[in-house]
């Protein structure tokens, strides 16, 4: 099975060993007057993603792109900088490159720490951990003349869509020539469909107007 993983469009040199995804509830338990406890059950709370990924300094076999690590570092400052959501995508595929299934989240950027070891060699090793992001809305109270308070309609946090480079379908697209000349290679379709799985259910099957989230590295 081949793993390939994506942070903000952008597929990563080497998908890291392990991935760890922690499940976090919002249950609480509380002690009554009587002495007793009770949980209080909550809906879950937001996921947290830990890992490793290695920046290679030279272009091994398996390296899936070949940045040098500068380029990667980069992008990690300029996600945690801006302060916005991106999207954390985990592709898995069997070994006739069928998909298998995949992980996609919209995510915040919390921490990651750069390690250089020389006894380890050039490479950069870099420490990360995301946190899944949820959209919300907000509402404005207003007083009306008559007094009574009125709610208008809210502004709602736009995170669902990757904010790499993004495409609009134009007829007589296909995949296959999007790939060959967005990024190109046509044999890349494949990365297209995983990282716009939500729009796109049958990756022959795709429409004039339809926006779809690029891979970087083309």
């Amino acid at each position: 099975m081949a793993y390939k993983m994506y942070l903000s469009g952008e597929l990563m040199p080497v998908t890291p060993e392990r991935v760890t995804v922690k499940m976090k509830n919002r249950n609480e338990t509380v002690t009554l007057i009587s002495g007793d406890e009770i949980t209080l059950l909550r809906g879950r709370g937001l996921s947290e993603v830990s890992f490793e990924l290695l920046l290679p300094q030279y272009r091994y076999p398996f390296s899936l792109s070949h940045e040098p690590p500068e380029h990667y570092i980069t992008l990690f400052s300029r996600l945690k900088e801006k302060k916005a959501p991106f999207q954390w995508i985990l592709t898995r595929t069997r070994a006739d490159g069928s998909a298998f299934y995949y992980t996609n989240m919209t995510v915040s950027l919390e921490e990651y720490t750069l390690t250089d070891d020389a006894a380890e060699g050039l490479d950069v090793r870099v420490s990360m951990k995301l946190r899944q992001y949820r959209m919300f809305s907000t509402k404005t109270a207003r007083v009306g003349g008559d007094g009574a308070l009125y709610m208008t309609g809210g502004t709602r946090e736009t995170a669902g869509a990757p904010d790499g480079d993004v495409y609009t379908v134009k007829r007589g697209d296909s995949l296959w020539s999007i790939a060959k000349k967005q990024l190109g290679d046509g044999t890349r379709y494949k990365e297209i469909y995983e990282l716009n799985r939500d729009r796109i259910k049958n990756p022959s099957l795709i429409y004039p107007g339809q926006t779809l989230s690029l891979p970087g590295g083309g």
